[in-house]
């Protein structure tokens, strides 16, 4: 599990990553409006893909002992996935699923300024010219200034649900650089075991204190937790398996072909769309942060 992957194949795996996530993504927006919480949603798809993976380990005989250290690293991890799963969903469930997933997919730029600031090298001029353009097109995407001028007013609209996008970001950034350093070379099953586990243990304390479970009501509603369960549990394992092969700050940027991908997906499914202005400016966004990542 610890060999590289040529960087045609990895590429190729990302984007298939990026349209599974976008697919879980969708159907968790069902799974909300027909009445199930976000700690519901974040709890079960955890605890089901750690189960599942826990089986599936058992069953080929591979070795689970590690050393303490290891362990703690991986359970820090943990938190941060449930912290990043819990804001993100939490932005699906306020705002239109492809302006909260275009929010979260800064999580590249903020990755290279984490990578930077912890001594991996000073992001190139490109990467650091594209930032600006990228906060740019997220503006003209999320149209901060509304159809008629007033910001507040819009602010008031999806304000919350891009904080809640932005926290994810910066989690999630944080979990891929803690990952490629604390945990590259261990079993990609194995560590998406350990992260899943924490991350159910800690949202199913936190909503059972808070009291913040609740489920579905209708047959869609169910099968829109089902879909995102085996979505996201397949997705989330074969990105902890494959981006540490490949290198974090080079290769994260494949992921955001998700907003594109649930573009389309939030339109022939829940009847969600944007306008030619939002598109502008989520392709802005999407090729801000896939240039600078491009080699020859």
């Amino acid at each position: 599990m610890t060999g590289h992957l040529s960087p045609r194949a990895g590429v190729l795996a990302l984007l298939v990553i990026a349209v599974t996530f976008a697919g879980n993504h969708v159907a968790a927006r069902i799974a909300f409006d027909d009445g199930a919480s976000v700690a519901t949603a974040v709890a079960v798809r955890s605890g089901v893909t750690a189960i599942a993976l826990f089986a599936l380990l058992c069953a080929f005989g591979v070795p689970m002992a590690l050393p303490r250290r290891t362990v703690a690293r991986a359970c820090a991890i943990g938190v941060l996935v449930a912290l990043q799963s819990f804001c993100l969903y939490s932005a699906v469930a306020r705002i239109p699923v492809a302006l909260a997933l275009l929010a979260f997919n800064t999580f590249p730029m903020l990755l290279a300024l984490m990578s930077w600031g912890s001594g991996a090298g000073r992001p190139t001029l490109r990467t650091l010219l594209a930032m600006p353009v990228a906060l740019a097109g997220l503006a003209l995407a999320l149209e901060v200034f509304g159809r008629s001028g007033d910001f507040a007013g819009r602010w008031a609209e999806i304000g919350a649900g891009v904080g809640w996008a932005l926290g994810a970001a910066l989690s999630f950034a944080l979990v891929l650089l803690l990952t490629g350093r604390w945990l590259k070379d261990m079993d990609g099953r194995l560590r998406t075991l350990l992260t899943m586990a924490v991350t159910a243990a800690v949202v199913g304390l936190a909503g059972a204190a808070m009291d913040a479970f609740s489920l579905p009501r209708e047959p869609q509603g169910w099968l829109g937790l089902a879909l995102l369960t085996v979505f996201y549990g397949t997705a989330i394992t074969a990105l902890f398996v494959v981006l540490p092969r490949l290198g974090a700050a080079n290769y994260a940027v494949v992921l955001n072909i998700e907003p594109i991908a649930v573009l389309f997906l939030a339109w022939g499914i829940l009847g969600q769309s944007v306008t030619a202005l939002q598109l502008l400016g989520a392709l802005i966004v999407i090729g801000a942060i896939t240039v600078p990542a491009l080699r020859r």
